[in-house]
């Protein structure tokens, strides 16, 4: 009977060691089928700006499809939720953003916790905030809109994509750094926001420039001024935050990529090998610099301890602002 532990040891090894063999041989044979990238916004938002040239991208490098899905709701989480329960087998990805670090703490009852039930791949990039209004209002520069807004409590509202977004925890950052009472007004995603905002609904949002680059050029929407430190080469006329006596407000917007969780390894870093590629690409570089973008690229670890770092950040937010679900 002392034997016994040996050949349990021998055939747990044993058993190991084929796990490991299948899984290897399983990341080689991926892509074997189409990739699904759940998009957890409706279109048009800032995500698809970034995750469908990313998607034509990788269906070249991979020779199989990537077909990106869109799925709003509830602030991102309708969609993550839906990926959470996939597979982890590297057939669904998800295109999340700098919104899924907030609804940690926003959302207690998502159905998925995010460092959990995904596994990082790299940030595709980051934006910076807008603030920007409808024309119909006569403010030219921040001080303006910061004096009507005192002036008139609750008068003005800003839209955002939807509750526990990073437009929404801007909107009121902003108002609580500026002493004025703004009315919230979520939607379901950027981009219906955005067709909001240009319809005249809403008077103003604080916006990631992915979704109002295009709008300001076109003259549908006014920027006053850029929640970052530095002006913007696509938007140089416009000042910062900093230059319009606001410092402290600095926010911006960023999208990235992940797996399921359980996905193998390889995997991973074949995604995250492609994706670095990809970023560097001439049309890509372009496509970036148009929206005022800064691209990602970090190594999966890197972006997981950003994650956590964010999650952390806008906890506090939501806690010191007494922020709730039905606000």
């Amino acid at each position: 009977m002392k034997s016994l532990p040996g050949k349990f040891t021998c055939f747990y090894l044993l058993g190991s060691a084929l796990m490991v063999a299948a899984s290897a041989v399983q990341s080689q044979a991926w892509p074997a089928k189409p990739i699904r990238i759940l998009n957890p916004f409706p279109a048009g938002g800032g995500t698809d700006t970034f995750v469908r040239p990313y998607a034509v991208k990788m269906s070249q490098a991979f020779g199989q499809q990537f077909i990106v899905e869109n799925q709003g709701g509830a602030g991102g989480t309708v969609g993550a939720r839906n990926a959470a329960r996939m597979a982890g087998d590297g057939y669904t990805l998800l295109s999340g953003a700098v919104h899924h670090t907030i609804a940690e703490s926003f959302y207690p009852n998502r159905g998925y916790v995010l460092e959990k039930d995904f596994a990082p791949i790299t940030m595709l990039s980051s934006v910076p905030n807008v603030v920007v209004v409808h024309p119909k209002h006569p403010f030219k520069n921040l001080a303006e809109l910061i004096a009507f807004a005192k002036a008139n409590p609750g008068k003005l509202n800003f839209g955002s994509a939807g509750p526990g977004t990073s437009h929404h925890l801007a909107g009121e950052l902003f108002a609580t750094l500026t002493g004025t009472q703004l009315v919230h007004v979520p939607y379901q995603g950027a981009g219906p926001m955005m067709l909001g905002l240009v319809s005249g609904v809403i008077d103003m949002a604080f916006d990631a420039m992915g979704t109002s680059a295009n709008q300001i050029k076109g003259g549908k929407i006014r920027p006053l001024a850029l929640a970052a430190s530095q002006r913007s080469p696509v938007l140089p006329e416009v000042p910062t935050t900093s230059e319009a006596g606001l410092p402290t407000f600095q926010v911006s917007t960023w999208y990235g990529m992940w797996s399921v969780s359980g996905t193998p390894q390889p995997v991973i870093g074949r995604l995250h090998a492609e994706t670095t590629k990809f970023l560097q690409q001439p049309d890509i570089k372009d496509i970036w610099a148009s929206q005022g973008a800064d691209a990602g690229g970090q190594a999966p670890e890197q972006f997981a301890a950003m994650i956590h770092s964010e999650i952390a950040k806008w906890a506090k937010v939501v806690k010191d602002g007494n922020i709730k679900l039905a606000d």
